[in-house]
């Protein structure tokens, strides 16, 4: 990374390419994020997906969102340019999370979980729901979701697989082998790269060794009583999704109180990157309901 700021103002005019990465202290580690979208309304805290840093989000997504709301997402512990060693449980980054979400000075937020960030996110609006107004749950499931403990395998598989055909490991994680798949995880990927200064650091081989763990630990835990989560929540998510089953998704709407299930027809992990237009329409009249 080659420039850090500290400057907590989000960056109305910037888009997701050229958001300027930031930097805050929080518990004596230091955090890198960045912002941007109009400084009004409750901010949409971002928060990512397994051995993701901050330019693994789909600028189409982040772009779209920051149209109308302010959007933050940051490295937690031990990824890209944070500092700190990762965490090893779901509960810890959610704490992590609170702590950075109270660092900025923000009383109450709106989420956005992808995959694991899904968990935390969760985990977030459980222990500290006076600072959560709204959820979006992507890709994800809930504690002791069968099967959520078995990633390592499907990730391990894909990463084979792409090591043999020269590809990134996305392209069968997040997206179907249909024609549609294929095209969507073709230009998913050529979306990441359209940032081309100031980009994050790569997430170390031990802060993925951590995070797995960390699945691992949330996949086979006692269920989490999802019914206290009284917050309105979107849940979305492809028809095909081979790291998190897609019956999760189906399942946590009929256990939230107030949710909205959304699927993406011939889509996977990465639905709502595929359909990055109908999810960001649907994200927004959500939010803004």
């Amino acid at each position: 990374m080659s420039e850090t700021h500290t400057s907590r103002g989000a960056t109305a005019n910037a888009t997701w390419k050229d958001a300027p990465t930031q930097t805050i202290n929080v518990n004596g580690v230091t955090l890198a994020y960045r912002q941007l979208g109009a400084d009004t309304g409750v901010p949409v805290v971002f928060l990512h997906h397994l051995t993701a840093v901050l330019d693994d989000w789909d600028p189409r997504v982040i772009d779209g969102i920051a149209a109308k709301r302010r959007v933050i997402t940051f490295d937690n512990r031990g990824i890209g340019a944070s500092g700190g060693s990762v965490r090893h449980s779901v509960e810890a980054m959610a704490r992590d999370a609170i702590a950075f979400i109270r660092a900025l000075g923000l009383d109450q937020v709106d989420l956005l979980g992808f995959s694991l960030g899904g968990g935390v996110a969760q985990v977030i609006a459980l222990e500290e729901p006076q600072l959560v107004r709204k959820i979006i749950l992507a890709g994800t499931g809930p504690a002791g979701g069968g099967g959520i403990n078995e990633v390592t395998k499907v990730a391990v598989r894909a990463y084979i697989r792409g090591a043999l055909t020269l590809k990134n490991p996305k392209h069968y994680l997040f997206f179907s082998a249909t024609p549609a798949g294929k095209l969507a995880a073709k230009e998913y990927m050529a979306r990441l790269k359209e940032r081309t200064t100031d980009r994050d650091k790569r997430i170390s081989p031990l802060a993925i060794r951590g995070q797995l763990k960390a699945i691992r630990a949330f996949g086979n835990r006692e269920p989490h009583d999802l019914a206290a989560i009284r917050q309105p929540v979107l849940v979305a998510n492809g028809d095909h999704d081979v790291m998190v089953a897609s019956s999760h998704s189906v399942e946590m709407a009929r256990r939230l109180p107030d949710a909205k299930l959304r699927i993406y027809p011939d889509a996977g992990h990465g639905g709502i990157f595929q359909y990055h237009r109908e999810f960001v329409e649907e994200a927004l009249e959500f939010l803004e309901r």
